[in-house]
């Protein structure tokens, strides 16, 4: 069976997660990609015996449709992008295959839709409003915003251009330099949803659904929301969980791997966003070490229209931490720790640079601004978060103006 990958830039997801999946499943693989030099030069799975890249305007459905169509007959079409996610849901449905439907796909990308969804739904109705590309910020101010509230782009990702406003001068700022930034973006304004942030990852066919857990997110302080640790939590609290599910099933999620984020205030969980794909930044190589259960073949063989077993016989004693070093400023990276794995007192503990020493950036205020990953998994939480901290407190990161 030929598997079709949609991807922009690679990820460690598809590097080391899915495509080596796929070569355990024996699948050929067909990478589509407007990317391809960059995938090129990421090194190839082992497991896979050869994989195929072609350049494609992948943002584009049509594109991509048209690219398969000259190509090999697709067995399936695939994605784990954020940006991809509804081409690869059209595509897949223009040939017939299992896949999500585009009209969720598209819901949960957009995040003003999203908001009216779940509005129209009566599942949560949160404050928004939204702010087409190139238009001035002013017309906000005949709008009733609460204050503090959230600017963000109504189709963006990883933390990246959202921001507190704390009045409306600063809105109207906030905006304006995001808009500098992103000329062809339309933004979003939300009331800020105080609370303990928190994710819930789910993995579906369709017919049947898996809860694999959440996690505890701390974030930096405002008015930035880099999230900077990750603590593995096996189950939320049932009330929390049924009620993050019900916006979900609202929304028409249930097929594939889902990231939902949320936060929870006196027992009420609300949604922030809705990743119809499989956690990244690692924590998804962390899933599948955990639960000890092969995490990306699943979410491949539901694509192959394979249902999930009733049981996943995943692990329930592990825990886990991951902890991000932040760029604190810009300029280049003169000293950082290499990759590293060992084990410390029963404590698997995995080190994984994102920079290259000799590398320049600027301080993006995002996920961007990550240095590299530390990621632990044991049986102990106490152990665990000990060794995280314990590595982070005896290796330095120099970044020089």
């Amino acid at each position: 069976m030929r598997l079709y990958v949609l991807a922009r830039n690679p990820t460690d997801s598809v590097t080391e997660g899915f495509l080596p999946a796929a070569g355990r499943l024996g699948l050929d693989v067909t990478l589509l990609t407007d990317q391809p030099d960059a995938h090129r030069r990421a090194p190839a799975p082992r497991s896979l015996s050869a994989l195929e890249i072609l350049d494609c305007d992948v943002r584009d459905f049509r594109a991509v449709i048209s690219r398969i169509s000259a190509h090999h007959s697709p067995g399936a079409v695939f994605t784990n992008s954020d940006h991809l996610q509804t081409q690869a849901a059209l595509a897949a449905e223009y040939f017939g295959l299992p896949g999500k439907d585009w009209r969720t796909a598209l819901r949960t990308k957009d995040k003003a839709q999203m908001r009216r969804h779940l509005a129209a739904a009566g599942a949560d109705a949160v404050w928004s409003a939204e702010l087409p590309a190139g238009q001035d910020p002013s017309v906000l101010t005949a709008l009733d915003v609460p204050f503090p509230c959230v600017v963000k782009p109504r189709e963006g990702v990883a933390s990246e251009d959202v921001v507190l406003a704390e009045g409306p001068g600063q809105l109207a700022r906030r905006c304006a330099e995001i808009q500098a930034r992103r000329p062809g973006a339309a933004l979003v304004v939300e009331e800020y949803l105080a609370g303990e942030l928190c994710t819930l990852e789910t993995l579906g066919d369709g017919r049947v659904r898996h809860v694999l857990g959440g996690f505890r997110t701390e974030v930096s302080p405002p008015p930035h929301f880099i999230e900077e640790r990750m603590t593995f939590v096996p189950a939320h609290p049932e009330p929390v969980t049924a009620q993050v599910l019900a916006q979900l099933d609202a929304l028409g999620v249930g097929f594939g791997a889902c990231h939902t984020e949320f936060v929870v205030a006196a027992g009420r969980a609300r949604l922030i966003e809705v990743n119809y794909r499989a956690i990244g930044d690692q924590c998804d190589l962390l899933l599948a070490q955990l639960l000890d259960i092969p995490l990306f073949e699943h979410i491949l063989r539901t694509h192959m229209g394979q249902p999930l077993p009733a049981d996943l016989g995943a692990r329930t004693d592990g825990r886990a931490r991951l902890d991000y070093p932040c760029a604190r400023s810009a300029g280049t990276l003169t000293a950082a720790p290499p990759s590293s794995e060992e084990t410390v007192d029963g404590v698997r503990l995995t080190y994984r640079p994102l920079r290259e020493i000799g590398e320049r950036h600027e301080l993006h205020g995002t996920n961007r601004d990550f240095l590299g990953v530390v990621r632990a998994t044991g049986t102990d939480q106490t152990a665990v978060d000990r060794a995280v901290a314990d590595f982070v407190a005896g290796h330095h990161w120099e970044i020089t103006p």
